[in-house]
């Protein structure tokens, strides 16, 4: 599956629509109150990079936001969504390769992210990429249906 990687604005219809699904896919697993899910508002913040996965078509298939976090050097990965037709033709790890990429050019050393309990293919994808588990941080403390992962870069 041929795939670019570009750094998009989050209102542009197709990704909005990736932002619905992955918004229902969430919600079909945990209580609205459980999830993390920034906003459109949220994604167009200064220093948050949208990546948005395109199929040879053009089409979006797949997300991933990179969010700087307090600490200058460490950053957390938000919105990794895949379309349900593109799962499994790697563009979940060519999200990771480019975001993990632009993070240590950045100067950024340590990628973090929290996913759900139920979300056993995404946890085996962090951890065959390397990232380990980590305490549960910021809003994350207390979650009992978080489970949280770092990367050092």
């Amino acid at each position: 599956m041929t795939i670019s990687i570009s750094i998009e604005q989050p209102r542009q219809a197709d990704v909005a629509a990736l932002l619905a699904a992955g918004t229902v896919f969430a919600y079909s697993l945990y209580p609205v109150e459980n999830t993390f899910l920034l906003s459109t508002d949220e994604l167009e913040r200064p220093g948050v990079a949208v990546y948005v996965a395109r199929d040879a078509h053009g089409a979006a298939c797949g997300m991933a936001a990179l969010v700087p976090l307090d600490s200058a050097d460490t950053a957390e990965l938000k919105r990794l969504f895949v379309h349900a037709e593109a799962r499994g033709r790697g563009v979940a790890g060519r999200l990771l390769d480019r975001i993990e990429a632009d993070a240590a050019a950045r100067g950024i050393r340590s990628l973090a992210l929290e996913t759900g309990t139920l979300q056993d293919a995404a946890m085996a994808l962090y951890r065959r990429r390397g990232y380990e588990q980590i305490e549960l941080f910021g809003p994350y403390v207390g979650e009992e249906l978080s489970v949280c992962f770092a990367k050092s870069l």
